[in-house]
């Protein structure tokens, strides 16, 4: 079988490459139905974009790199995308943008693109092997108790990361990289939430509330969950992508910071309150309860019983709750992968490898990760696009 453009992976960089490859594309995947990702994303309904996607919200060994591609196919071509396609959405907060009713929408209007650009998908098929003769590469290719022998011009490499793998994610990226002479940079679990040994939090678990997280010098002012295995929600998601193993993790529980002037205004008003009773207005209960323990802050007596300096120490354990945690949820619950193929193998306007000819890496599968809130899906839009146009443009020149 003799193609144009075969591309390892239907999830949203693959199926967005597809649609804008020229030319006999063929696209294969292991799982039953494309886009797993999408489908489970954003609770169902998909964060697809978000409106404020800049370079600044990516992380990478090269920060430059994803300009061209974010500045060629921005969050504002997605979204007329998305309106020509009829599909509802609505946003959240911080920019992120929701299908209103499924994330099936989403899919499907990338099924109905890769059609209308005549591109093919195979299922539940595997890649066995991969090579290049000089002139073409060269993939065995096993579906349905078969084995298949594809020739094509061009290879994309659209299998993401590590992330999720009962979804089935593999390294199958990073090999076929190194093969062909890229570099691998050190792969970790990104947008993942921390453990913590011993059960530090179960008694909080389900807890929710805004905080300030902070580490290496970066900050997100999201909420966070304690859960029975450690802490998670957006904030720690976030912050997880910055963390390095064995350093802490600042926690600030009154991210407004009028806490202090609060509890002294009230003191003079009602001073016959109890302090965790006005701290109630501010924090959980059940966290209330836990500050001794957890923070070695003191709670009790009435406000009246509170001098400046006993307020002033408690707003600052509140403000800057120091912890290390233990590690991570791993790959198994991870958004993302931190690093992954080396950037600076890759053409940043074309996604195609320096080291060969016809070879793409888009999506998760190289180091480029984006925060928490539909920045990782208009990368995968965004490569996808640059990596499409290109080899159109290649196979135009032949």
């Amino acid at each position: 079988m003799q193609i144009d453009t075969l591309i390892l992976g239907a999830g949203a960089a693959g199926m967005m490459c597809a649609a804008h490859c020229a030319g006999r594309t063929l696209v294969i995947d292991h799982a039953r139905a494309p886009g797993e990702k999408i489908r489970i994303s954003g609770g169902g309904r998909c964060n697809f974009t978000n409106l404020h996607t800049a370079p600044e919200n990516f992380l990478s060994a090269n920060p430059h790199f994803c300009k061209s591609a974010l500045g060629r196919y921005t969050q504002w071509d997605f979204i007329e995308l998305v309106g020509t396609h009829g599909i509802a959405w609505h946003e959240k907060t911080l920019g992120q943008l929701f299908c209103d009713n499924s994330a099936k929408d989403i899919v499907a209007m990338l099924r109905a693109e890769m059609t209308r650009a005549g591109a093919e998908l195979w299922l539940q098929t595997s890649l066995a092997e991969l090579s290049h003769d000089g002139a073409a590469f060269r993939a065995e290719i096993e579906r349905e108790g078969k084995r298949h022998t594809v020739t094509a011009r061009n290879i994309v490499l659209a299998t993401g990361g590590k992330s999720i793998p009962k979804m089935g994610a593999t390294g199958l990226a990073y090999d076929i990289a190194r093969q062909f002479g890229l570099d691998v940079t050190e792969t970790r679990a990104g947008l993942v939430p921390f453990t913590f040994p011993d059960g530090r939090f179960a008694d909080l678990a389900g807890t929710a509330l805004p905080v300030r997280a902070s580490t290496g010098g970066t900050s997100f002012d999201e909420a966070m969950l304690f859960t029975h295995r450690g802490l998670s929600g957006p904030a720690m998601l976030q912050v997880s992508s910055y963390w390095q193993e064995g350093t802490p993790v600042t926690i600030d529980l009154d991210p407004s910071g009028t806490l202090l002037e609060t509890l002294r205004t009230q003191r003079s008003q009602k001073g016959r309150h109890n302090l965790t009773t006005e701290l109630s207005r501010h924090l959980p209960a059940r966290l209330i309860a836990a500050l001794p323990q957890q923070l070695g802050a003191a709670t009790a007596g009435n406000l009246a019983d509170q001098s400046d300096a006993a307020l002033s120490n408690l707003c600052e354990k509140l403000r800057h709750w120091h912890l290390t945690p233990g590690g991570t949820e791993g790959y198994r619950t991870a958004e993302v992968t931190m690093g992954g193929i080396d950037t600076g193998g890759i053409a940043s306007k074309t996604m195609e490898a320096r080291t060969q000819p016809g070879l793409y890496v888009i999506g998760e599968a190289m180091d480029v990760t984006g925060w928490l809130g539909g920045y990782n899906f208009q990368w995968a839009w965004a490569s996808g696009v640059a990596a499409g146009r290109a080899i159109t443009a290649r196979n135009a020149g032949r």
